[in-house]
């Protein structure tokens, strides 16, 4: 067994970690077709950024290689970690290695980490440096370790998972330019000491990624429920901003008699009923009749909440939200987002032109829609967001509780808007990544799974009285915006944004 040199331990722990991420990740089929393997995400998350939030002082050096393009803009646009991105010559897990440790300092430990790990929370970098090799204990692994001794053979329990912390780049100085890392290792005999990664996990297929529970695009909430009751905590520093305004909804609508939400318990944190009921998309094999008399219940409820309060309208607040957030989002992703370079943009076979050259076409419609006077809006009534009690009484959820400026009211075909991109757009299918996307050089092909409730389109126009050609504008905006909201899917983030110049194109 390897012992730690004095000097080395006396190093103030591991500041560096060298991520092999340029593998072309084809054993998860269509999860990266557009993307690299480390940007497929995981629990709401790419791989590669659970080691960023992990570690988030130390210094990353991300080996890329297939869609290098996608991961140097992806992480420009959306990492919060010191970074540096090193283009991969050669093949194989050796791949891309020597330029890497030419980044790294002489005599500084580093850890080197396979993308496709998940580390597990009981996982901790040593605090004194030596070499070290990760051994997964519950997934298998094409090489094992044991006693020293590399064996080329398929093992669960004693897997050499892709994980090694060497004390200083000289250890490996002699690396190849190509081939497999480990078989380098075990012709050269290293010796590691071990460490055990039990309850990490490693996502290198499609299976493995199958076994995931369905994650929603971007939540910002952690739930627990409990009986009759559930209780939401912010997941984050933005989602502790929206459980404030969301609470104030809440408290705003009871105040003044709205019934569609749920009884509440308490407001610090959000404690509430939980509603004996699924969301509406969930309600696809109801027959149409019953979804008519859904839909008509949900319109009239919205009807409600609007009738509640008006106040004057607030033209920055209508500026804000409808031109200058979107635009603002898509500012920040321009150069992530493939053929966005282009004046037109074949989408799903429609010629489709692209915002970022017609943005002015685009605020001159937004700037001529009429809005007269403020309601009091939900301002997120997807059918992800409405509940129906006993699968007949829809009960709101999440609100908004702003719009552009302003907190409680806004536009209410903004509320419209967001409910016919439920119902005619297949928003809540796209939010669950039900949805293929297929980017190609003269085009892009996206399929969204359906909340098979298209066929009420009119009896949404029907029941809600809004303006079709207003909600439709709105609804290309609103898809137009998700790009950056759903920045944890790169998919998503490229799907949005196809998905709303096909809609603009069919509203200008």
């Amino acid at each position: 067994m390897t012992e730690c040199r004095s000097e080395a331990c006396l190093a103030s722990g591991i500041n560096f970690i060298v991520v092999q991420a340029g593998g072309r990740g084809a054993r998860l089929g269509h999860l990266t077709a557009n993307r690299p393997k480390a940007l497929v995400p995981v629990e709401n998350l790419p791989m590669l950024f659970h080691l960023f939030r992990r570690y988030p002082d130390k210094r990353f050096v991300v080996i890329a290689d297939y869609k290098e393009d996608v991961m140097s803009e992806y992480l420009e646009c959306f990492a919060d970690a010191r970074h540096l991105v090193v283009s991969a010559e050669g093949t194989g897990t050796c791949a891309g290695l020597r330029q890497a440790l030419e980044l790294l300092p002489d005599g500084e430990p580093f850890m080197l980490v396979w993308s496709d790990l998940v580390l597990s929370e009981g996982f901790a970098l040593p605090e004194c440096a030596e070499n070290l090799i990760g051994i997964a204990g519950d997934f298998p692994c094409r090489w094992s370790y044991r006693d020293g001794v590399f064996a080329e053979e398929r093992s669960a329990e004693r897997g050499v998972a892709g994980l090694f912390v060497f004390r200083d780049k000289a250890e490996i100085a002699g690396v190849p330019e190509s081939g497999e890392f480990v078989r380098w290792l075990a012709e050269r005999g290293f010796v590691f000491r071990e460490a055990d990664l039990t309850g990490t996990r490693e996502f290198g297929t499609l299976e493995d990624y199958a076994r995931l529970a369905p994650e929603k695009c971007r939540p910002f909430n952690r739930i627990a429920s409990d009986g009759g009751t559930v209780t939401k905590t912010p997941a984050d520093a933005q989602g502790g901003k929206l459980a404030r305004l969301e609470r104030r909804w809440y408290e705003a609508a009871a105040a003044r008699g709205f019934a569609h939400i749920p009884r509440l318990y308490a407001t610090e944190p959000l404690k509430m009923e939980r509603i004996n009921g699924g969301a509406v998309h969930e309600y696809a094999d109801m027959p149409l009749e019953a979804k008519r008399e859904i839909l008509r219940k949900v319109a009239g409820a919205l009807k409600e909440l609007h009738g509640l309060e008006r106040v004057p309208a607030d033209v920055f607040s209508l500026k804000e939200a409808y031109y200058g957030k979107t635009m603002a989002r898509l500012r920040q992703v321009r150069d992530l987002i493939p053929l966005a370079d282009r004046k037109t943009i074949t989408v799903n076979g429609r010629e489709c032109r692209n915002v970022y050259f017609y943005k002015r076409d685009l605020e001159r419609r937004l700037d001529a829609l009429r809005c007269e006077s403020f309601a009091f809006i939900h301002g997120d009534c997807t059918f992800s967001n409405i509940l129906l009690r006993g699968g007949a009484e829809p009960v709101l959820i999440d609100p908004r509780g702003y719009f552009g400026f302003t907190e409680l009211h806004g536009d209410p075909m903004y509320d419209w808007a967001k409910l016919y991109y439920s119902v005619a757009g297949n928003y809540d299918r796209f939010n669950l990544k039900d949805f293929r996307l297929d980017i190609g050089e003269n085009g892009v092909t996206l399929a969204i799974g359906s909340n098979r409730w298209e066929a009420l389109e009119a009896d949404f126009w029907k029941f809600s009285g809004a303006d079709p050609p207003a909600v439709r504008l709105l609804h290309a905006v609103i898809w137009l915006s998700l790009t950056t909201y759903a920045w944890q899917d790169y998919d998503s983030v490229c799907g949005a944004f196809y998905n709303g110049l096909y809609y603009l194109e069919e509203a200008l």
